[in-house]
């Protein structure tokens, strides 16, 4: 149970310094990780149960081993997640202007 608060902890901790970083909604974004970890494994889980009952590999879902290996399938959801919204607003971020002279003028033409 410790391991579990930890992790929600962390990634809503990791999420919401991005977002500060890029002036977007901080709380918003720190919530949305953690529930972008938890969609990740219950998607893991669906694919489970269909190879389950498509492939009879008679998995046993209350195997430990089972949930854990949802750990990381969680993690490396919210590590996509995490790794497009930087890229998305590292294009977007708005660059400061140099001068008071650039005021007005188009971004080709300041030579950013």
């Amino acid at each position: 149970m410790f391991l579990g608060l930890f992790l929600i902890y962390w990634l809503g901790k990791r999420f919401y310094v991005l977002a500060e970083k890029y002036n977007q909604n901080k709380w918003l974004y720190a919530i949305l990780g953690v529930v972008i970890y938890y969609v990740g494994q219950i998607i893991f889980g669906f694919i489970l149960a269909i190879l389950n009952e498509f492939f009879d590999f008679n998995f046993d879902f209350n195997n430990v081993a089972v949930n854990l290996l949802g750990i990381p399938i969680g993690a490396l959801a919210c590590y996509g997640f995490y790794k497009l919204l930087e890229n998305n607003w590292k294009k977007i971020q708005i660059q400061p202007i140099e001068s008071i002279d650039d005021i007005g003028k188009d971004i080709d033409e300041i030579g950013m």
